[in-house]
């Protein structure tokens, strides 16, 4: 199957640059081999796969991209130990679709299913429950890292160790993911045991944070971004563990309620214009807020709307128009946390430009596996923002400014636009990692913040 020339976008949808595409569908066959020696030489390749980063960091313009979807078969699962083994292009649906019913779950999860088990490490994703768990590269027991010119290597960490290590977190630059092994955690039943709590302010978060965290394996809160005032910094806390065993460990898929299911709604077309505006967001911040009658509600609930609201809706991306949206996530450290969060939420409200999709979470002490990992402890803020052009990256410079004076990073896996500078400030071990790139890999983002070819 020979490379073609197409258009490719990531998930915020802001740039649409050509590139030569290259699927990969035999996880024996070395990579460059089915490139050829010719586009090998001629271009820079990446491995891509279900296309869930925000911005640039799964685009290579101008250049090659390694589809790795059609690798995407099951090599050994061991349901006595929770022990998977798979190919880098399954996603994490299909994991989860083969497990569950036997009693296993992914011990890492971000936000979508819908993201392939190579992208999870090159991420190094990270989930709501990561004071307890880490990030998803803590769970990688061994992968095999293929490289351009055809060597391979098992990556664990007793085993080179070093370059599992750059691979963790390494934005598919170090070589190519063929396979993953993975070992998952026991769960009774689909069911999760949820409370939603009601906060008014940024303190009031950090307070039911940290006295949820001996007792909760799962913590995200919703925030509202878009008032000033008194409502700044107000929102839902959501905090739950799996549900026991004497939940109804029969449910089937066929009988969940409506909006559980994978494929439960689509956006069928991408509109005019962006359907988020100051008007719309307000109004819809103060529905969400106000969509439970007490100030705390419990209940069982399937896993699928607890990790995943917004997989029920397909192609939610479009609701943001053809300019598309940008992701800002940022982490800042515990000593720093409060002051800054609060002084980026009076910003952000302050400039109109408030994010309905606005995450706010805690990270654990627990380290990362990865050279260039996102995660550290501390806390978490993710905010979306449709692409209003140089008065948007305006406000991010703002908000950059932040974040490097309370020194904290941005997510490599979310960013279209960090610059060199931040980016460097923000991940000091770079330098460390640029002997582990590849040299026929390279990406947008990579370009941009590391100063390579």
């Amino acid at each position: 199957m020979s490379a073609s020339n197409r258009s490719i976008t990531s998930w915020g949808r802001v740039q649409w640059p050509e590139h030569q595409v290259q699927a990969l569908v035999d996880r024996h066959r070395a990579w460059g081999d089915v490139v050829g020696a010719q586009a090998l030489k001629q271009h820079t390749w990446l491995p891509y796969g279900n296309g869930r980063s925000y911005g640039d960091s799964n685009l290579n313009p101008g250049q090659g991209l390694l589809q790795t979807r059609q690798l995407d078969r099951f090599i050994a699962f061991d349901p006595s130990t929770g022990l998977l083994r798979c190919e880098a292009g399954v996603l994490l649906s299909d994991i989860l679709r083969l497990v569950v019913p036997q009693g296993w779950f992914l011990p890492v999860t971000p936000g979508t299913q819908f993201v392939t088990v190579g992208g999870a490490i090159a991420n190094d994703v990270h989930g709501k429950n990561h004071h307890v768990a880490g990030s998803f590269g803590n769970h990688v027991t061994c992968f095999e890292l293929t490289r351009s010119d055809g060597s391979r290597r098992v990556c664990s960490p007793q085993e080179n160790a070093d370059w599992y290590a750059a691979t963790i977190g390494g934005l598919g630059l170090t070589g190519l993911i063929t396979w993953a092994e993975i070992q998952l955690r026991r769960i009774a039943n689909p069911l999760m045991d949820s409370e939603t709590i009601r906060f008014h302010s940024v303190d009031e978060f950090f307070e039911i944070s940290q006295a949820s965290e001996k007792d909760y394996e799962y913590t995200v809160s919703w925030i509202d971004c878009a008032f000033t005032g008194r409502r700044l910094g107000r929102g839902l806390f959501n905090r739950a563990n799996h549900a026991p065993a004497v939940c109804q460990p029969q449910w089937l898929e066929s009988d969940v309620p409506a909006g559980v299911m994978e494929h439960a709604r689509r956006v069928p077309f991408t509109p005019p214009l962006s359907l988020i505006n100051q008007v719309s967001l307000k109004a819809f911040n103060t529905l969400y807020f106000h969509r439970q009658l007490g100030d705390a509600q419990r209940g069982l609930q399937h896993y699928r709307p607890f990790f995943y609201p917004l997989d029920a809706l397909l192609e939610w991306n479009r609701i943001y128009g053809p300019r598309g949206f940008y992701q800002y996530q940022c982490a800042i450290p515990p000593e720093r946390a409060l002051a800054a969060t609060r002084e980026l939420l009076e910003v952000i409200a302050a400039s109109g430009m408030g994010s309905f999709l606005a995450v706010l979470k805690q990270f654990g002490a627990v380290p990362s596996r990865g050279l260039l990992s996102f995660p550290m402890e501390g806390t978490t803020l993710a905010l979306d923002f449709p692409n209003q052009g140089p008065k948007l990256h305006r406000l991010f410079g703002r908000l950059d400014e932040i974040v490097h004076r309370h020194g904290g990073r941005l997510y490599a896996a979310k960013d279209g636009r960090m610059t060199a500078a931040l980016f460097q400030a923000g991940y000091p071990t770079w330098r460390q990692f640029l002997p582990y790139i590849d040299p026929r890999l390279s990406s947008g983002f990579a370009r941009r913040v590391m100063e390579i070819a």
